[in-house]
Parts: structure tokens; C-alpha cells; sequence
């Protein structure tokens, strides 16, 4: 095939493309830093970089160039760690679902990525993050286990919540003729959720780790006659078209993310989360449940999950309305914690109403 200027110039804005999107991992890596620095300024590590930037430039760079071109890009660093002071980590890829979440709850901050939920947690705990945001149940998929077991062992508070209606967009390439996609990439629980859309289209449902995992994969891998199911944020983030938006089985899907933090956010709440476990008598889950309705308290949600140890079978997942400020509720707690075997308070914050939360373009 003759190759013309303007198929160059399109790898030249791809090439562009990848590059700023290189460059914004590696300000969010520096951010991470600032956690580890008691101050900004490091003049060995500058040093460090930049001689190796001298002696690694490639043939058409001057050792100078480059240099000078990351002595602009450790200044930015700088400044954005003089700017930002909170970091708000979700799991997946940029795009992810849960990044939605943190930037509507979090907006005009940093949101790191990590690949497990059980990193989200770890560097919650480690302090390299300030807040994790993370999905506890859908409405079609039921219980996100993982996170429930993380809950279970985690001293970490909730301290808000979210409400996401999932919106799933086939996206692809934008040089990419709908008319020749033949496979479809995505996580298997959104295939699933996708599958009428897939079958009436006859389109060959791939499972991928992740939803934005596939998008960012697809964007920088330019598979042919594919596409991926993942949110519209990864559609602005990846360079990607929205083919159709709203291709899941049902129009009613919404996820509940939690909003974790080390200490509570010092505001007063609306509704509050419990864990406990019961005696092996018959009648005991009941009385713990009944000291709620005596007490006319509104329970939003009860999750029944089973655990490894010789002493406890069950744990319960309790969240109500109410506010543990509330002398009412603050006795009933007390009376489901001397009734139980085990008991544990996970926080009292805002309920949230179920919200779209589309992405704001820049």
C-alpha cells in the first residue's frame, strides 16, 4: 500500500497521543513520591536523571535536548506536588469505573490506578494514598466478595459512598468501520451484562481482565475488526469512538462503591455499616435484627457471608439509616456488640443517591 502524508501525520498524533498519556503516568508516579519525601527538592535524584537522560538520547536527540526537555517535565513534577494533596486510589485502569466514582467524589485531585482491590487497601493502609474508592455490590451481579472479605480484615473506615448507574459504550478505533467489528473485548461480568447486545449483533464476546484494561489495550495495540465494552471516560482517555452507548441487558444497573479512608471525615452522617457474627443458636440473628425494628431504624441492606474459622460460619453485613451521633442508635450498637460473637463498625457517612456521573471534558 503507497503510503501519503497524511497516513504519517495520523502516526505522528498517535504517536503524540501515547506520549502525553506517558508523560501523565509518570506526574502520577512522581505524586506518589511526595509521600516518601519530607521535602520536594531532591538535587541528587535530579542529577541522577538527568545524566542518565544525557547518555541514553537516541541518535536524532541531542544529549542536550533531552536534558533540557526533562528538566521541564522535573519541574512540573515539582509544581504538581506543591499543588495536589490527595491522592484517591481505585481499581483497574484509567477509565475504570471506580475512577469515575473518585472524580465525581473527589473532583480536581489525583486517582491512582491499581491493578487488585487488595492494593486499594494495602496503600490505604500504608498511607501512600489518602482515600480508596471501591465497589461493594450490583445490582445485577450481587455481592463484590473480594471486597466484602477485604472489609472483613481491614481496620480502614467507610467514610462515603456512591451510587453508579453503569453506563457500558462499545468503543473502538476511531479509523474503525462498525461494520467490520467482529470481537468485542471486555471483563466476563460486563460480556454477561452485554450478552443481548452481542448476540443480536453477532459479535464474538472476548474476556479481559479489566473494561478499561481492554479499552487502553485496544487503543494502543490497534487490534483489527475489534472493539471493547468499557465507560465513556475511557473513550476521552484512550482516543477512542463511542459506537453505541447503553448496551447492557438491563437499563436498571447500578453498582454501590464505597469510599474508604484510615480515620472517619469528622462530618455527620445518615447512614452507618456494621459486621457481626451470631451464636449457633437458633433465633439469635433474628433478636440482633429485631433490636433495629424496636427501635423503628431502616435497614438498607443485609449480607450474609461465610468465613474460614473453627469459631465463626457466618459474618453479616448490616447498613442502616441513621446517624451514630443519634443517642437511639448509638445504643442499639452497643446492644449488637454485647449480643455478638464478633462485631465490627465500619462508619457512618452520607447516603448517596444513584447518580449517571459522565465524564466533564478538560
Amino acid at each position: 500500500m503507497k503510503i501519503n502524508i497524511s497516513d504519517i501525520r495520523k502516526e505522528i498524533n498517535r504517536i503524540d497521543f501515547e506520549l502525553l498519556k506517558l508523560l501523565n503516568t509518570r506526574m502520577e508516579l512522581a505524586l506518589k513520591t511526595k509521600k516518601f519525601k519530607l521535602e520536594i527538592n531532591d538535587d541528587s535524584r535530579e542529577k541522577e536523571v538527568l545524566s542518565s537522560v544525557g547518555h541514553l538520547s537516541p541518535y536524532l536527540l541531542e544529549p542536550e535536548f533531552s536534558q533540557n526537555l526533562f528538566r521541564m517535565i522535573i519541574d512540573e513534577s515539582k509544581n504538581l506536588q506543591k499543588k495536589y494533596q490527595t491522592l484517591i486510589g481505585f481499581q483497574g485502569e484509567h477509565g475504570a469505573y471506580g475512577e469515575l466514582v473518585a472524580r465525581h467524589h473527589f473532583p480536581a485531585q489525583v486517582y491512582a490506578p491499581f491493578a487488585e482491590y487488595n492494593e486499594v487497601f494495602e496503600r490505604l493502609e500504608d498511607g501512600s494514598i489518602d482515600y480508596g474508592v471501591v465497589p461493594v455490590e450490583n445490582s445485577v451481579g450481587g455481592p463484590v466478595t473480594q471486597v466484602n472479605e477485604l472489609l472483613l480484615k481491614s481496620p480502614l473506615q467507610i467514610v462515603g459512598e456512591a451510587k453508579l448507574k453503569i453506563k457500558y459504550c462499545l468503543l473502538s478505533l476511531p479509523e474503525t468501520d462498525y461494520r467490520d467489528i467482529k470481537v468485542v473485548y471486555s471483563h466476563p461480568e460486563a460480556i454477561t451484562q452485554c450478552l443481548n447486545f452481542l448476540t443480536r449483533n453477532n459479535l464474538e464476546g472476548k474476556p479481559y481482565y479489566d473494561t478499561a484494561g481492554a479499552a487502553k489495550d485496544l487503543s494502543e495495540s490497534r487490534w483489527k475488526a475489534a472493539a471493547a465494552i468499557a465507560s465513556p471516560l475511557c473513550a476521552q482517555l484512550y482516543n477512542l469512538q463511542i459506537i453505541k452507548d447503553h448496551v447492557a441487558n438491563h437499563d436498571h444497573n447500578v453498582t454501590r462503591y464505597l469510599v474508604l479512608g484510615r480515620e472517619p471525615r469528622g462530618q455527620k452522617g445518615n447512614k452507618c455499616s456494621i459486621i457481626f457474627s451470631t451464636q449457633h443458636k437458633a433465633g439469635t440473628l433474628f433478636n440482633t435484627l429485631k433490636l433495629f425494628a424496636d427501635a423503628e431504624i431502616n435497614l438498607t441492606r443485609i449480607e450474609s457471608m461465610s468465613i474460614i474459622d473453627d469459631a465463626i460460619n457466618y459474618a453479616f453485613f448490616l447498613d442502616f439509616q441513621g446517624s451514630d451521633l443519634d443517642p437511639k442508635v448509638h445504643q442499639v450498637l452497643e446492644n449488637v456488640k454485647q449480643a455478638s460473637r464478633m462485631y465490627k463498625y465500619l462508619g457512618c457517612y452520607l447516603e448517596s443517591p444513584t447518580e449517571e456521573m459522565l465524564p466533564k471534558h478538560s
